[in-house]
């Protein structure tokens, strides 16, 4: 039972944690969470040596000084890793043990999920009250250390705050991992105070096209003539990681190069192929799609994003820096002296080795400064680079590819976790884009091919990625529906034991993942008939809580719908062969 006078014990370690509770839990509860010594009369249940016994405390008892204690443990560690957690409640007490900090504060949230929908909101609606917590006990840990989303923020910018929201609704499903897509064609989102008209030209376009209209036989264009900018300062950035990391949230910043480049080539032109086209006349692309204009290959290109690098990795400390690598073509290389030219000098396999030599040279240049290269799966092609890491998005193909030859992947394959692709085949449905990919489809997703289920390899798939992209969705709310519910049932199966067996730390006994309910039994693996149950019971009402405005299980809302917006539809096999151009990509 939790009270007015329930203290909140903290150890080592777990500052962050309590202070996020009172942040968090006090505001929706009404329940102060205070240090034990300023309790009246505080309980001898502050001690982190001993819990009561059943009995301890006459359980009718609303007015009982009871405690939640925060610890972290070597032992819990060893069972079950820096991210794992027991939770034990009892009568009088309830104590969150982690392998580390991250344990204590994945504890913490499921804590959070036991007090019910209402402790997701911002303010208290109700009665000052107690609150009961069910008698459990709890083991759990995350099946793998990279639980991921990207948020795209280069095609529609999203304010601040909006990004500061999406990091609490990460850290309410226990994932770990926001993937910044700061730069693209259509817009340069990152501030560098080196490079001042990367923003200040390449930050806003003049307008923006509606779905995909005109780019399909039949169809007819449709614009927001309106200019659509926007940028965050590096003060805006680090608040993003600080605020991140208090919740044990990596931001992993990308940097597109050497495609997705033109609003970097509008602000600096010298940074295109100035010997093939006019690049003074560019301006930030307004289509959607993938430019043909790609930075060109020289010294002073090099020079130019090592500057770039050079300020964000004083903002981003993440062990990854992603710098794209997907969908470059090489039109422009192909016609260009200059390129041809480097790539005789050079000694190089034709333009995908010129593309393979570019990337390489990035992954010298942060490996040198204690950082690793990550790109999309294209980096494969023309060699990988030593140290880098490979985001497999056109299918497992590539992640199987860089596994086997040794390199850490995080597999994102569009077919499965891009959700930005529809929800269902109606017509009802908003911007219809790519596959079909239900809320059991996701659910169904298991982040490691069955090519390298079982062996040697398979330690180097780090985890997942469910990937939003935002041509399409240009607002939150157009966001909110695309991502959720998904992104909770793809929390799930990155957390939870698979349904059939497999590797991983998960406890015997648990939350079956960010989305379930506490104490279910998570050693028979994923259960989508449960996983169901649990939402209609308890998470929609969480998701209500937090304002999310989520794609309804029966369909979509009046005011969800986009009705006359012409989207890209696909169909065919999950596997489908790798591509480029301007109807794919993964960014």
């Amino acid at each position: 039972m939790l009270g007015p006078h329930t203290a909140l014990d903290e150890g080592p370690g777990t500052s962050g944690t309590a202070r996020w509770l009172r942040t968090v839990l006090t505001p929706a509860t009404g329940l102060p969470l205070l240090p034990p010594y300023a309790v009246p009369y505080s309980t001898p249940y502050a001690t982190p040596h001993s819990m009561p016994s059943a009995g301890a405390h006459d359980a009718g008892d609303d007015s009982g000084h009871r405690v939640i204690v925060l610890r972290t443990d070597e032992d819990v560690a060893a069972r079950l890793g820096p991210e794992g957690y027991e939770l034990h409640a009892a009568q009088g007490a309830l104590r969150i043990t982690g392998g580390g900090p991250a344990g204590v504060f994945w504890g913490a949230q499921t804590l959070r999920q036991l007090l019910g929908p209402d402790a997701y909101r911002r303010a208290h609606t109700g009665e000052p009250r107690t609150r009961r917590i069910p008698a459990v006990h709890i083991e759990d840990a995350p099946r793998f250390p990279w639980r991921g989303h990207l948020l795209d923020v280069a095609r529609h910018f999203m304010p601040k705050d909006g990004v500061l929201r999406t990091l609490d609704l990460l850290a309410a499903h226990k994932l770990n991992v926001l993937h910044l897509h700061l730069t693209d064609d259509q817009g340069w989102r990152v501030e560098i105070r080196g490079r001042p008209r990367l923003t200040g030209v390449g930050g806003a376009r003049d307008r923006s096209r509606v779905g995909h209209g005109g780019r399909r036989p039949g169809t007819a264009p449709l614009w927001d003539e309106r200019a659509h900018g926007g940028r965050y300062s590096q003060d805006d950035l680090r608040e993003i990681v600080a605020y991140a990391a208090e919740r044990h949230i990596t931001v992993v910043p990308e940097i597109d190069v050497p495609g997705h480049s033109q609003a970097a080539i509008a602000a600096y032109p010298e940074l295109g192929n100035t010997d093939v086209v006019d690049t003074a006349a560019l301006g930030v692309w307004t289509e959607w799609g993938v430019s043909p204009n790609v930075l060109a290959p020289g010294d002073h290109v090099l020079r130019f994003y090592e500057g770039v690098l050079e300020e964000v990795l004083e903002i981003f400390p993440s062990r990854f820096v992603h710098l794209g690598g997907d969908e470059c073509p090489k039109d422009q290389w192909r016609a260009s002296a200059a390129a041809q030219a480097r790539i005789r000098e050079l000694g190089l396999d034709g333009e995908e080795g010129l593309q393979a030599w570019f990337m390489g040279h990035f992954d010298r240049w942060l490996t040198a400064r204690g950082r690793r290269l990550i790109g999309w799966d294209e980096i494969l092609e023309g060699g990988l680079a030593e140290g880098a890491a490979v985001s497999s998005w056109r299918g497992r193909t590539g992640g199987i590819a860089a596994a086997l030859a040794g390199h850490d992947v995080v597999m994102c394959p569009e077919q499965q976790v891009y959700l930005d692709h529809r929800q269902d085949a109606g017509e009802s449905e908003p911007v219809p884009l790519g596959y079909v990919r239900t809320l059991r489809d996701v659910y169904e997703f298991e982040p490691v091919p069955p090519e390298l289920a079982g062996t040697s390899y398979e330690r180097h798939v780090l985890g997942a990625q469910a990937n939003m992209w935002t041509e399409c969705a240009e607002n939150q709310q157009r966001v909110d529906y695309q991502t959720f519910p998904r992104l909770a049932a793809f929390a799930e199966t990155v957390w939870s034991p698979p349904a059939h067996g497999g590797s991983g730390p998960a406890g015997p006994a648990g939350d079956a993942g960010p989305a379930g309910d506490a104490g279910h039994e998570a050693l028979a693996g994923r259960d989508f008939a449960d996983f169901e149950r649990r939402m209609t019971d308890a998470h929609y009402a969480r998701l209500d809580a937090m304002g999310v405005d989520f794609r309804p299980p029966g369909g979509p809302h009046p005011w969800q719908r986009r009705p006359g917006i012409v989207g890209r539809p696909r169909s065919g096999p999950e596997e489908a062969a790798p591509r480029a151009g301007p109807e794919g990509g993964p960014a």
